[in-house]
């Protein structure tokens, strides 16, 4: 009778999971509306938190919180008696967790951003957010067929959002440059890849990113197909490859210290010298690893955005010493 129900529970979990993220997918695809990114987050944080409990059902870890008296558990429950199961980042602790490292760092940022968001309004972040809401949504799929079988597949349910126009030139800055972004979610952002690794940057497990291309076809058949798989050492792909790699540039922009002091003096910092710059890096310990503020290329040091961002914090704290 136990087992039973401790089936039934796992199947209602696993079910339940799979009906949020494909909520979430689908509140995200419908052009109507504005509050993409907040609504998959949320949806998908509830999709992920079953499915590990589903997991942790299934294999008889007890995941709810407790505390010890002795021997005995007493377990934590709500004003109304109900136990206190494990939210998704304690899921993602256990060690028991049957996520790779890549998905537990797209989870974890996407968590973060959940807890930004709770408590300031966005705009406007849809774009900036979608190769790791990308990611998420496939890395689910994987892990929900992996785990309780290909019943529970998602990919058939999945398809590719269709667009009235192509980008412009314009509304590709817009999104490299997304000035909508509220500096909390930057600052969030810049925090927690900064303690990535590189591998872990550029894994699709983390961020999921496609390169579209419009093609003219010389071929029938051809062009009945919205994406075409090529062979990576096809002529069509060396271009590509040639494409992708000054997007990938983007990606996390470098500086000499020389256009550090430039830019902190274009922003009204005129008494901020080189002199004084390599004094505080050196007092913040800045050029460690660990801290993730810059990288040495070819024997030259290059600061990174957020090096930057905390210079300019660091000078309009200390606005009179520096204007």
């Amino acid at each position: 009778m136990a087992k039973r129900r401790i089936k039934s529970v796992k199947n209602e979990l696993v079910k339940k999971s799979r009906e949020a993220v494909l909520a979430a997918v689908q509140i995200y695809n419908n052009p109507q509306v504005t509050f993409k990114a907040e609504s998959f987050i949320s949806l998908a944080v509830i999709g992920w938190t079953y499915l590990l409990h589903a997991y942790y059902r299934d294999k008889k870890i007890d995941y709810r919180y407790y505390h010890s008296n002795g021997k005995k558990k007493n377990y934590d429950k709500t004003k109304y008696g109900a136990y206190k199961h494990w939210e998704l980042e304690r899921c993602l602790n256990c060690d028991e967790c049957p996520l790779d490292k890549d998905t537990i760092a797209n989870l974890r940022f996407l968590i973060g951003i959940r807890h930004e968001i709770e408590h300031q309004m966005t705009d406007k972040i849809d774009e900036y957010l979608s190769a790791k809401l990308q990611a998420c949504a496939i890395n689910f799929d994987y892990y929900i067929t992996n785990l309780f079988g290909d019943k529970y597949n998602l990919s058939k349910e999945l398809s590719l959002a269709i667009q009235f126009s192509p980008l412009s030139p314009e509304q590709q800055q817009e999104l490299r440059v997304n000035t909508h972004i509220t500096t909390n979610i930057q600052n969030f952002i810049v925090d927690f890849e900064n303690e990535l690794s590189e591998d872990s940057l550029k894994n699709s497990r983390y961020a999921y990113r496609v390169v579209f291309l419009p093609v003219n076809v010389n071929r029938k058949g051809q062009a009945d197909k919205v994406v075409e798989f090529i062979k990576s050492d096809s002529p069509l792909a060396e271009g590509l490859e040639k494409t992708y790699a000054l997007i990938k540039e983007t990606e996390r922009t470098k500086y000499l210290p020389s256009q550090i002091v430039a830019n902190v003096k274009s922003k009204g910092y005129s008494k901020f010298s080189m002199t004084k710059h390599t004094v505080l890096w050196k007092s913040k310990n800045a050029k460690d690893k660990g801290n993730g503020y810059g990288v040495m290329v070819a024997n030259t040091w290059y600061w990174y955005d957020s090096w930057l961002q905390y210079v300019l914090k660091y000078c309009e704290e200390n606005r009179t010493v520096f204007i």
